[in-house]
């Protein structure tokens, strides 16, 4: 199975000019034993240890958020991913996802523990020396040390390597001294050990670790913020700093590829983080909705309120039948990477910027569910939504703050096109062919001859038609425009949404059809119908996305033919999604939560 699952694991991009087979697809159901009780671990620890005092994480007593992070690290949460050289757990790659989504819905507390085991401690894992991951490591993992990460500075925000942050090497050459400052720092009000960026000589941008007390580093004050109100935010500053020579981090100059290698799995651990806030938000709503009366009956029989319930539902659910194909396809290329003789920390590096493409697409998409579960569940709520007795009003502020960080959302979304375009014109993705073939057949005849036949054959021919929707639109915007093309951020946004509407309907189909193939159909019925649902839904959405891409740059009868073409490749057969989501809100209901 593992020798299997290596060779035909897809390369990064690869799922929008292949075939996926469902049996080599990881699914969340084929979590294994240990990793379930991860999952309740992590669970146990929010009901235990966090939720009972959110209240107070909110209000910032003193002390509080560092000692719920030791208690973490006691129970070997902040661990997972470190080595056991350096007393960490070194669990699998979905492992260490899955306690991202174990304890994402954990509000202000949830973003401490992922900035502390994801930004705070993996630069120095996987590009510091030896002696750097002794002396850091070990504490980190345990919580001994907690971790933050510097790197947005008042004037750069998206701009990152635009940093004005200075580093000079002192006359004895025993220092390194650092001007600037950097703001919007996770953490920073209590961390022990910072990853500070800066440039040497004024334009060579390198990493260092910064511990609290060098000389002439010092904070600001807490920042008040919209959300997230217990998380620390503080301004660094650096004013002659003393950073020991010892302490740079990587190579000279090459700061950028630990800010961008670490951001890859950050983009995808904040979807697992997004996901995990989402199902206990809407498990809240739920369960209001089943004891809120209005007009003598339960809110939860009313279909409008069903609606929503099940949105929420479908949402989730296909964002976690992505998130956990994405994780494997890492995990595998990780091993793969072991084992032909790379080293531990250029093995996930390797595997994480193979798939940066999908960590893209999967920041957007898991960040946008949190914000559309939480909204619809304030609406659910009523008045009482609006009022911070009840945990929704939390989660709705908590949440604005995903679309932003770990790179906005547009910046995602025009970075899922650029990597693709780039590995193409590289040779590492054959776009070409199969783009040649599209527009092939928009100069043929429709073939109107015999239908596939079997399980799910209409569904999988959907998503092989919103991969030619992707390719025609994306292969005349590149003709059209040529090196325009990155100017043009609306163009590449529309194609973005197709691509990341297709990738996920994808998922959600190759997950329906594995569980079918193993529990039989009647089963999954209800999968099968949050599968449907969202094909229906997204075929409209990607339409409307490629209609506007089309408009922006081409004209006459190449438009008419482009807009034939696009109408039928997101062509599906009428569906009644609201028997469908009918019968995925009876599921919740009965299930009094999210348990699907």
């Amino acid at each position: 199975m593992e020798s299997t699952k290596k060779t035909n694991a897809l390369k990064g991009g690869e799922w929008l000019i292949r075939e996926s087979n469902p049996f080599d697809t990881f699914i969340p159901e084929d979590f294994n034993e240990e990793q379930k009780m991860v999952m309740d671990m992590c669970q146990q620890f929010l009901d235990t240890e966090i939720l009972p005092v959110i209240d107070r994480i909110d209000k910032m007593e003193p002390g509080l958020m560092p000692s719920l992070l030791e208690k973490a690290g006691e129970q070997g949460l902040l661990s997972t991913s470190s080595p056991e050289q350096y007393g960490g757990l070194g669990k699998d790659f979905i492992t260490s996802t899955l306690v991202n989504e174990g304890l994402g819905g954990g509000y202000s507390f949830s973003v401490a523990v992922a900035a502390h085991t994801g930004i705070g401690s993996l630069p120095i894992l996987y590009f510091g020396t030896e002696a750097q991951k002794q002396k850091y490591i070990p504490k980190l993992a345990t919580g001994e040390w907690k971790g933050a990460y510097g790197l947005t500075e008042p004037n750069s925000g998206s701009d990152a390597l635009g940093a004005k942050t200075t580093a000079k090497l002192s006359e004895d050459g025993k220092y390194y001294i650092l001007n600037g400052q950097k703001c919007w720092i996770t953490n920073g009000g209590f961390a022990d050990v910072y990853t500070v960026f800066a440039k040497i000589d004024g334009d060579k941008f390198t990493g260092f670790i910064v511990e609290r007390g060098f000389e002439g580093f010092t904070q600001g004050p807490e920042e008040h913020k919209m959300g997230i109100k217990g998380s620390s935010t503080v301004q660094l500053y650096f004013q002659d700093c003393k950073v020991p020579v010892e302490n740079l981090l990587g190579e000279i100059g090459k700061g950028h590829l630990i800010a961008f290698n670490i951001l890859n799995i950050g983009r995808l651990k904040l979807c697992a983080a997004a996901l995990g806030g989402s199902k206990r938000a809407a498990t809240t709503s739920i369960q209001y909705a089943k004891t809120r009366e209005q007009f003598k009956l339960p809110i939860a029989k009313f279909g409008a309120i069903r609606h929503k319930m099940a949105e929420m539902a479908i949402r989730m659910w296909v964002c976690e039948s992505a998130l956990y194909r994405s994780a494997s396809w890492i995990d595998v290329q990780e091993h793969a990477l072991l084992e032909s003789g790379k080293p531990f920390a250029e093995a996930l590096l390797g595997a994480a910027e193979e798939y940066a493409i999908e960590c893209s697409m999967l920041k957007v998409f898991g960040s946008e569910v949190l914000d559309f579960v939480v909204d619809e569940g304030v609406q659910i709520h009523g008045g009482n939504g609006f009022s911070d007795e009840y945990l929704i009003s939390k989660g709705y502020r908590d949440s604005r703050i995903n679309r932003i960080y770990e790179g906005t959302n547009e910046i995602n979304r025009l970075l899922t096109v650029d990597m693709v375009l780039k590995r193409a014109m590289k040779g590492k993705l054959d776009l070409m062919t199969p783009a040649m073939q599209v527009q092939k057949e928009l100069m043929s005849i429709p073939d109107f001859g015999s239908e596939e036949e079997g399980a799910f054959a209409k569904e999988k021919k959907y998503i092989t038609n919103f991969k030619k929707a992707i390719l025609m639109v994306a292969g005349a915007a590149v003709q059209k425009l040529m090196m325009q093309l990155e100017k043009e951020q609306e163009v590449l946004m529309n194609i973005a949404d197709m691509a990341i509407e297709a990738f996920h309907a994808e998922s959600a189909l190759l997950r329906v059809i594995k569980l079918a193939d193993s529990r039989g159909e009647a089963a999954t019925a209800i999968q099968a119908d949050i599968m449907r649902t969202y094909l229906y839904d997204a075929a409209d959405r990607i339409n409307k996305a490629g209609k506007d891409a089309l408009n922006s740059f081409a004209e006459g009868d190449e438009l008419r033919m482009m807009h034939i073409g696009l109408k039928r490749f997101t062509k599906v057969e009428p569906f009644n999604t609201k028997d469908a989501r009918r019968r995925i809100a009876d599921k919740l209901v009965a299930d009094n939560g999210y348990h699907l």
